[in-house]
């Protein structure tokens, strides 16, 4: 991998980290706008600051957009969810893993 890739990568993966970021992109992946009101709503706990500093921030990266019924995940936002749609399936088996691992690590003191 190339330095320019590696960098791109540290700069996508710096976006995401922010806290909420990939949560507000993850409530819009059905497609359908959200308001703001709404979109805080799904995607829970954030405040109305920090939702409104990571709308700033994913829009600026072309990531999210507003349209006249809300904010949806531009074409960008849509291919970069498109790429992170086995995140789920990945996630149960995982989940699943560390419940065994703790299971066998409190039957084996």
């Amino acid at each position: 991998m190339s330095s320019r890739d590696n960098a791109a990568i540290h700069q996508l993966l710096a976006l995401l980290e922010a806290r909420y970021a990939i949560r507000v992109l993850w409530a819009l992946r059905d497609g359908h706008p959200q308001t703001f009101r709404l979109l805080q709503d799904s995607v829970g706990g954030i405040t109305p600051n920090t939702l409104n500093t990571r709308i700033k921030e994913l829009r600026e990266a072309g990531l999210l957009g507003h349209g006249p019924d809300g904010y949806c995940v531009t074409p960008t936002g849509a291919d970069l969810l498109k790429r992170l749609s086995e995140l789920p399936a990945f996630a149960a088996k995982w989940s699943a893993a560390q419940g065994k691992k703790r299971q066998q690590t409190s039957a084996n003191p």
